[in-house]
C-alpha cells in the first residue's frame, strides 16, 4: 500500500510556501477504520486542524480514514450508529473562541461497534497554535486507541546543509514548524537532547576543529562544554540529566569520557588505542553502548559504568555503529553496513536476536521515538539527504523530502515536560 500526502511549511528561513513531500508505504496488521468529522464553529479552522489529525494518524499505518460522506454530528448524543456502517470509531468536536486570540476545543472519541462515547476532552490554545492543538488531539487519541503515548507532539533536530551553509534545525515530529538553532558555513554535527528537551549538545566545526556546546532551546543562549586539544565529539546526556558522555582525543586515541553537565569531573572510562566512538547511556543510566573497531570493523560494545567491563554485541559480517537504545530498555537500534549498502536493524537485548527494517541505502542515526514504536533515521533520495522513519516492527516507511537543503544527523526528542 502506498499514499502521498502533500503539506505546505512556512517558517522564516525556507520561502514561504515550500512544499515537504511525505510518502508513506505499509500498514500496520491491522488499521482501524476511524471517521475524522468536521468540527463545529470555524470551518476553516477546523478544516486545518483535522488535516493535521488525520495525517499523524495516517502516518503510524494503524488507522484507515474513512470520509464521513457530509454527515455532521458534533457530540455522542448526534450520533446515529446505524449510518455509520464499516466505520469503528469517530472523532467529532466543537471549536469556540473563548476570548480575544484562545480557543478551546472540545473533542471526543466514539465506539461506533459498542455504540459507546470512549473520551471527552478539552484543550485550549492559542489561536495562532492551530498545529500544537491539533498535535495534542492526536495524541490523545492514539492513546486511547493503542494504550501507548502519542509522540506528534515532541520534537526533532538535525542538520540541514545548503549551499555550503549549515543550520541546526528544531521541527515538529512531522518536520514542520522548522526553527533554525544555529547558522554556521562550518559543519555541525551529532545534535543531543538532554533529556527534559530544554537544551540541545552539538559539535561544531567554527573553529576549524571538533568543540562541544551546549545550547538553551528557549533562549538560544549557548555555553562551551568541551574544548580539549584534539577532537571533541559525540556528545549524549545522561539519563538523570547530570552528566554527559562524549569523545575525546586529548590523550592521543579516541576514547569515552565523562563529565558533570556543567563540564566539571571529567572521567576516562574506556582505555586502548582502538577507536572508540558513538556512546549512548542505557535507560537505567548505569551502562553504556558505544562502537568501536577494537575487534578489527566497528561493532557495537556495552560498558559497565561500575567495573569499566566491556562486552561485544554484535558481530556483523559487515559493520555495525550508532547505537540507539529503546526508551523501555529492550533493545537497541543501530545502522548496519554490509556490501556497500546501510541498513537499519534492531537487536533484542534478551535474545540478541536481530530484525533487519529497511530495504537498505544509505540509511545512518536511527533513534527511536519516546514512545519506542517508531524509528527516526537519516537517507537519501536523488542524492540528497532526507528524513525517514520506520515502524519499530518494520512494518510503516515514511520518507520527508523537504524542498531544499541536504538533511543529516537527525534526533528524536523527548516527551515535553
Amino acid at each position: 500500500m502506498r499514499r502521498w500526502i502533500v503539506f505546505c511549511m512556512v517558517c522564516g528561513v525556507w520561502p514561504a510556501h515550500a512544499e515537504l513531500n511525505i510518502e508513506i508505504t505499509g500498514a500496520g496488521e491491522r488499521q482501524t477504520p476511524v471517521s475524522l468529522v468536521r468540527f463545529a464553529g470555524d470551518p476553516l479552522l477546523a478544516q486545518s486542524m483535522l488535516e493535521v489529525v488525520g495525517n499523524d494518524l495516517s502516518r503510524t499505518g494503524l488507522f484507515k480514514l474513512i470520509d464521513p460522506a457530509g454527515k455532521l454530528p458534533h457530540s455522542a448524543s448526534e450520533v446515529r450508529a446505524a449510518e455509520w456502517a464499516g466505520v469503528e470509531t469517530l472523532l467529532l468536536g466543537t471549536i469556540q473562541e473563548v476570548s480575544g486570540d484562545k480557543l478551546a476545543v472540545r473533542f471526543s472519541l466514539f465506539d461506533v461497534v459498542r455504540n459507546a462515547e470512549l473520551m471527552a476532552q478539552v484543550v485550549t490554545a492559542k489561536r495562532a497554535h492551530v498545529r500544537v492543538i491539533a498535535h495534542r488531539i492526536a495524541d490523545m487519541v492514539y492513546e486511547r486507541m493503542t494504550g501507548s503515548p502519542g509522540v506528534f507532539s515532541t520534537r526533532i533536530i538535525y542538520v540541514n546543509r545548503d549551499q555550503g551553509v549549515y543550520r541546526l534545525v528544531m521541527s515538529d515530529s512531522d518536520g514542520y514548524g522548522e526553527q533554525s538553532l544555529l547558522t554556521s558555513k562550518e559543519p555541525i554535527m551529532s545534535p543531543s537532547w538532554s533529556p527534559d528537551g530544554r537544551q540541545i549538545a552539538y559539535v561544531s566545526f567554527e573553529q576549524q576543529r571538533a568543540i562541544v556546546y551546549v545550547q538553551s532551546i528557549d533562549s538560544g543562549q549557548r555555553r562551551l562544554l568541551a574544548d580539549f586539544p584534539g577532537s571533541n565529539s559525540a556528545p549524549v546526556w545522561s539519563p538523570d540529566g547530570k552528566q554527559l558522555v562524549l569523545v575525546l582525543t586529548r590523550d592521543g586515541s579516541s576514547n569515552l569520557y565523562l563529565m558533570g553537565s556543567q563540564g566539571q569531573g571529567i572521567r576516562r572510562i574506556t582505555q586502548g588505542y582502538a577507536i572508540d566512538t558513538e556512546p549512548v547511556f542505557m535507560p537505567d543510566g548505569q551502562s553504556l553502548l558505544f562502537t568501536s573497531d577494537r575487534g578489527g570493523s566497528p561493532q557495537i560494545y556495552r560498558l559497565s559504568l561500575a567495573d569499566q567491563s566491556v562486552q561485544r554485541l554484535t558481530f556483523e559480517s559487515g559493520s555495525a555503529f550508532s547505537p540507539r537504545i529503546s526508551p523501555d530498555g529492550k533493545n537497541f537500534v543501530y545502522s548496519l553496513y554490509k556490501e556497500g549498502v546501510f541498513y537499519v536493524a534492531v537487536q533484542d537485548f534478551g535474545t540478541g536476536q536481530t530484525q533487519i527494517l529497511t530495504t537498505g541505502g544509505w540509511e545512518k542515526k536511527p533513534s527511536f521515538a519516546p514512545n519506542g514504536k517508531m524509528i527516526l533515521f537519516a537517507t537519501e533520495a536523488a542524492g540528497r539527504g532526507i528524513l525517514a522513519t520506520v515502524s519499530s516492527d518494520g512494518r510503516v516507511k515514511q520518507k520527508m523530502v523537504a524542498q531544499r537543503g541536504d538533511i543529516r544527523e537527525p534526533m528524536w526528542g523527548p516527551f515535553l515536560k
